[in-house]
């Protein structure tokens, strides 16, 4: 699974504010919302019971919160940084700044696992958190996680 397949630019955003996780969760539910067709409340309401499950917090800043969804043809993602880092229940317990939500058909099965951790392995090396913690732009974000990763040393 190619990350770009997930990752439309328009599901990228570099200046989120939010004072804590729910608000976090609740802006990735509206930029999905927005560019998937559905509605906020459902998308936020499906994130909200997945993190009661456990935190998705993987550590290094970085949160991969999930949910599968009705009205899903396949399967998406959006991607956001936020300006301040918001405590997250991580496994570190480091608060996140960068956060890729992942969204399956209500169906999906192992697709919805090998994209989790195709993008859980890619955000665990340090040298691309930091060149997404820098980039100035949606589209440089963007290119940074569609780069093949072969092309990249491991963490």
């Amino acid at each position: 699974m190619n990350i770009g397949e997930l990752l439309d630019r328009g599901a990228i955003s570099t200046r989120v504010s939010a004072a804590n996780k729910k608000k976090a969760l609740a802006v990735i539910a509206e930029i999905a919302a927005r560019n998937f067709g559905l509605e906020p409340a459902e998308v936020l309401e499906a994130l909200s019971e997945r993190e009661a499950a456990g935190s998705t917090g993987v550590g290094h800043g970085v949160g991969v919160p999930h949910a599968r969804l009705e009205g899903l043809q396949r399967m998406r993602g959006v991607f956001v940084r936020l300006e301040q880092p918001v405590e997250f229940e991580s496994v570190d317990d480091q608060p996140v700044d960068l956060l890729f939500a992942l969204f399956a058909p209500k169906n999906a099965g192992a697709e919805h696992l090998r994209a989790l951790a195709r993008v859980s392995r890619l955000l665990r090396q340090a040298d691309l958190r930091e060149q997404l913690r820098k980039a100035r732009s949606a589209d440089a974000i963007h290119a940074l996680l569609v780069q093949d990763m072969s092309a990249r040393p491991a963490a």
